[in-house]
């Protein structure tokens, strides 16, 4: 499958689709899956917004059998227009088992590269069944907290609000484990009051239009958002684990065995 907007640069698409390729042949592994991260996928981007092109890919089962391994990490030349890299498939699956939400999200991101839906989707209900809602709130509650304490500009606030949005999806929705990726999605179905969802859309139309946005004072009424949402999900850290490690290793490892037989 693939879902590349028209909105981006067709230089910058083909160029990371030949960076893609290049992996392929140069690494000799498989990518069931290439995606826009960052600001773009996110819902916020600048007109000078890098493309952050994140990957997983897969090696040849014997490889994983090696007293050798290679590096769970592939990096291409990083510059101002391209940041391109990815994570082997058993990197990202000890991750999620974990409760990190990065790779969850990037099964998530509205653009997409190359993927194999069959793919996306057994990663994601390895998700749904060895996640559980407080592992995904205290990873969110953490990237908000140690976003805040960095420079204040407006650019670094999407970085809190996107976060503290869902941290909010999560308490609105009940029975939801993955929240979306995107900041408008979250703030949509996170039941926030109107006056926060236009203040966050003019924001965003702002971003859209400035190249470097500054250091400046966020609109009051989102900080009082993001403060209410941190201070809610601090419950999220005593929480305890529900599941026994070794169920969700168990079925990590069943996911991951299967996955290399199909490659």
């Amino acid at each position: 499958m693939r879902a590349v907007p028209s909105s981006l640069d067709p230089a910058v698409v083909a160029e990371i689709d030949h960076r893609l390729a290049s992996v392929c042949e140069e690494q000799d592994v498989r990518i069931p899956w290439a995606i826009e991260s960052g600001s773009r996928a996110w819902g916020f981007p600048s007109p000078d917004s890098d493309y952050d092109c994140r990957f997983l890919f897969v090696r040849r089962p014997e490889a994983y059998l090696s007293l050798w391994p290679t590096r769970d990490v592939i990096e291409t030349p990083l510059d101002e227009t391209y940041d391109v890299n990815g994570w082997d498939l058993a990197k990202a699956v000890r991750l999620v088992v974990k409760g990190n939400a990065t790779a969850i999200e990037w099964l998530r991101s509205p653009i997409v590269y190359t993927g194999d839906s069959g793919f996306r989707d057994g990663l994601l209900a390895l998700a749904e069944a060895t996640v559980e809602r407080a592992a995904i709130g205290r990873h969110y509650l953490h990237v908000a907290r140690q976003q805040r304490m960095g420079a204040a500009t407006l650019k670094r606030f999407f970085y809190v609000l996107r976060p503290a949005a869902a941290l909010r999806w999560l308490a609105s929705n009940s029975d939801g484990v993955l929240p979306p990726m995107d900041l408008p999605r979250l703030l949509a179905e996170g039941d926030v009051d109107r006056s926060i969802r236009r203040a966050a859309d003019d924001l965003i139309a702002l971003k859209a239009q400035t190249r470097e946005m500054g250091a400046g004072t966020p609109p009051a009424v989102l900080e009082r958002f993001v403060a209410a949402q941190l201070e809610e999900a601090a419950r999220f850290d005593d929480i305890p684990p529900e599941r026994d490690p070794a169920d969700n290793r168990r079925i990590a490892d069943e996911y991951f065995r299967a996955s290399l037989s199909s490659f």
